[in-house]
């Protein structure tokens, strides 16, 4: 069994309160649980309006499969135009 672990440092562009940045993590945390089948919450950064550490976790029998799904929602969160990925750490246990 595989566990694999992203962290991923975000700058979120234009929000000026909490209540603006839970807005935005709210809706991408139920994104992605739902469409790459993560565990995925906020680390850290809780009180900083403007910046955010989430964790994704991905259970597989096979370690490059969790790799692969991982790497695949990285390049989705880069994509995204509501913030900035400013650092990530990937590792499969």
């Amino acid at each position: 069994m595989a566990v694999g672990l992203l962290r991923v440092w975000l700058k979120l562009y234009g929000t000026e309160t909490l209540k603006e940045k839970r807005s935005i993590l709210e809706g991408l945390l139920i994104r992605t649980r739902r469409e790459f089948n993560v565990s995925a919450a906020e680390l850290d950064l809780v009180d900083e309006p403007g910046a955010a550490l989430l964790g994704f976790a991905h259970l597989s029998n096979d370690g490059r499969f969790s790799d692969q799904v991982l790497m695949e929602l990285l390049k989705r969160l880069e994509g995204d135009r509501a913030f900035y990925v400013e650092d990530w750490e990937l590792e499969v246990l």
